[in-house]
């Protein structure tokens, strides 16, 4: 059975369902880990609940792996992969730039996706090796494809992390080289980031310690929108991990390019 859009909004529905009426509300907000702040809400819970079961009820054969609640039947062939609220700590802040993302795996290769903003009422989604937008914003139709900007030198490209505070030792060393040759850097826009690069607003994202529930969804949008995502050491995505997703083939090169100056083992 094909995944199609209208599945793609159904899920986005009933997440909206759960996280809409909790944003910018004085939620319970937990801790997950000991060791710093990784929150997780109410929200987070109920939303992936609800996708889990749309997911079940359409596609009872295939396996899901969700940030919240694990893995079932992971080892089957098609697996979704579920970040019911990606970017808590913008949505505990009341902050508009989270995001409900689901995306379809085969044999491990991220297939299509979806980033649902429904604060803003945007979905972003892949099907079929074509990326669309669809919202609600004046001035353009219900529906547009999206395609990335042609930007192929670090010096005019736009640069989105989450907070360069993430990146540690050698990895900082070498973020703060791509930064300082980009013409703009911007920080915490999360998922929101890769929208973007596919929309054609930005040009590149670099991440470190970015899970499959993180990337999984996106990897289809900015690829389908004639992006490129790998891992830091040039591999799959799929796993998280480092991540360089570039609107073009030669901008990506280039950043990759200035992350490994000097190294002879582009792993590290």
């Amino acid at each position: 059975m094909a995944v199609t859009v209208e599945f793609f909004r159904r899920i986005a529905a009933a997440a909206a369902a759960e996280t809409l009426p909790r944003f910018r509300q004085s939620g319970d907000v937990a801790n997950k880990i000991e060791s710093g702040f990784d929150p997780v809400t109410e929200a987070d819970r109920e939303a992936e609940k609800a996708i889990r079961a749309l997911i079940r009820a359409e596609y009872p054969d295939h396996g899901i792996l969700g940030e919240e609640f694990g893995a079932e039947n992971a080892s089957n062939e098609h697996v979704w992969i579920i970040d019911p609220i990606d970017g808590t700590r913008s949505f505990i802040s009341g902050i508009p730039l989270w995001g409900t993302l689901v995306g379809l795996t085969k044999g491990g290769d991220a297939i299509a996706g979806m980033m649902a903003q429904p604060f803003t009422g945007e979905l972003f989604y892949a099907i079929d090796g074509k990326a669309w937008w669809e919202g609600p914003h004046r001035g353009k139709a219900d529906r547009q494809r999206l395609t990335t900007r042609k930007t192929t030198s670090l010096a005019d490209a736009t640069l989105c992390t989450t907070t360069p505070a993430l990146f540690q030792g050698d990895r900082k060393v070498a973020y703060e080289r791509v930064e300082k040759a980009v013409r703009l850097p911007r920080y915490g826009t999360d998922c929101y980031a890769y929208a973007m690069l596919a929309a054609g607003n930005i040009d590149l994202v670099v991440e470190v310690g970015l899970q499959s529930y993180d990337v999984a969804a996106l990897i289809p949008i900015v690829e389908a929108a004639g992006g490129v995502m790998t891992e830091w050491n040039g591999g799959p995505a799929e796993e998280g991990g480092g991540i360089v997703a570039a609107a073009t083939p030669e901008l990506h090169a280039a950043a990759m390019e200035m992350l490994h100056a000097g190294r002879t083992d582009p792993s590290g």
